[in-house]
């Protein structure tokens, strides 16, 4: 598990209306920019739509082998054999979604304090995502957690962790340096041109 994060320490989700593009467009662009690891996350589409655009994606990234998550619809990443899933609170439970997908594929699941860090590690989770790390306009989670509470959740946790929010290319060396395995990243990366945002987390990474 760690090794995924270790060749892909940038994480992309997608967002349409931020990028004014398609999530098979933004996914075309990123792979093209070295982007390792993509989350599809749509809460507007329908599910055939969606799971429309996880075939797509999915054929995008098998050929280049990159690491493919879909957010929230278990049955979707199962049908389109994706490499994972990833959860919210108010989603399906850890235990009942490794029933469906089995032990092959990871599952992140996203947390925003200590607490729920810690359920999500006993409950199985290959992976969790912490934040917002920062302020942050992309989705609503509340109050920043900040550098120090990644450190505790770090010194709390044996799994990795993917900090989220608010994270750029002058800030993210900071959260990697601070216990995160990876970082994900939506406006900082889909605001404007995608392979030169790219370019700049990779270079601050590198």
């Amino acid at each position: 598990m760690s090794t995924i994060f270790h060749h892909a320490p940038l994480y992309l989700i997608t967002d349409t209306p931020i990028s004014g593009l398609s999530h098979i467009e933004i996914v075309r662009r990123a792979t093209d920019a070295g982007i390792r690891m993509i989350q599809l996350r749509e809460k507007n589409l329908s599910k055939k739509e969606i799971y429309n655009a996880a075939i797509s994606i999915r054929n995008i990234t098998i050929k280049h082998k990159i690491v493919f998550i879909v957010n929230d619809y278990v049955d979707i990443a199962l049908a389109v054999n994706a490499d994972g899933v990833h959860l919210g609170q108010e989603d399906m439970p850890v235990e009942e979604a490794r029933k469906i997908m089995g032990k092959g594929k990871l599952i992140g699941i996203s947390t925003h304090s200590l607490d729920q860090a810690s359920k999500a590690h006993d409950a199985g989770a290959d992976y969790i995502g912490f934040g917002p790390m920062f302020h942050t306009k992309t989705k609503d989670a509340g109050n920043p957690k900040g550098i120090n509470a990644l450190r505790q959740v770090r010194m709390l946790i044996d799994i990795p962790i993917v900090a989220i929010g608010g994270i750029t290319w002058e800030n993210v060396t900071d959260v990697l340096n601070s216990g995160a395995d990876a970082a994900a990243v939506a406006s900082a990366i889909l605001t404007g041109d995608i392979k030169a945002n790219v370019e700049k987390f990779m270079a601050a990474i590198c």
